[in-house]
């Protein structure tokens, strides 16, 4: 760990047949820990979620970077690759939300590897929070630049903070067809049998959207009718 980001401006385009080299000027984690993550997210999420997933590697770097961030590339490599694993038939569960399911899978491959503790933990919460507004952008940098890559990809969120040739050679190198409406589909098909799990979430806004019936928990509702008898 504790790769530098390089800053150099060469861009090699990967696209899903490749998993190192140098894209808008971020070095790829090259380690044997980042190639293995590399193929799991690849056999097990298929192209549009692996592309996502890289995209926010390289997103949340440069913002890291742009922000003079100290933090640590092969770490938020691994957070960013396994933050949609719970969407994934082979990870995703019913129990949980969706963003537990990758952020234990992670916890378990990074202790796989002998990494534990605290740089452990900080993989865990950059997973379970990157659909969390604001409260990642308030720690550790691993954290917040798993939200800050997620929000550039998903939602545009500082899309002008990276520069046009910067998008450019990324999306050169992990394309994005169709993405809006491919990523709403994976939201859907990765949540949808687990409503109850939504609550409070971003993903009940997509279960309102594309599943008829969905019934949206309402926080007042359970307040008011809790067991408390006032």
């Amino acid at each position: 760990m504790n790769e530098t980001t390089e800053t150099t401006e060469l861009n090699e385009p990967t696209g899903t047949t490749g998993t190192t080299g140098m894209i808008a000027g971020v070095r790829i984690p090259d380690s044997a820990l980042a190639r293995e993550a590399t193929e799991l997210v690849r056999e097990a999420a298929g192209p549009l979620l692996f592309d996502h997933s890289r995209r926010v590697f390289l997103w949340g770097s440069l913002r890291g970077r742009a922000e003079r961030l100290d933090f640590d590339p092969e770490l938020l490599y691994v957070a960013a690759m396994f933050h949609d694993l719970g969407l994934t038939a082979r990870y995703g569960r019913a129990d949980q939300r969706f963003e537990l399911d990758g952020a234990d899978e992670a916890s378990r491959f990074l202790r796989s590897h002998g990494i534990t503790g605290e740089p452990a933990d900080r993989v865990w919460a950059g997973i379970a929070l990157h659909t969390t507004p604001e409260v990642p952008l308030h720690m550790a940098p691993e954290i917040a630049l798993v939200t800050r890559g997620v929000e550039l990809d998903v939602l545009g969120l500082g899309y002008h903070a990276v520069t046009p040739e910067q998008r450019a050679a990324v999306v050169a190198a992990h394309p994005r067809p169709d993405f809006k409406n491919r990523i709403l589909a994976a939201f859907t098909d990765g949540v949808r049998d687990r409503p109850d799990s939504t609550f409070g979430t971003v993903k009940a806004d997509v279960l309102a959207h594309f599943v008829p019936g969905f019934v949206r928990g309402d926080f007042v509702e359970v307040i008011k009718g809790s067991a408390w008898p006032e």
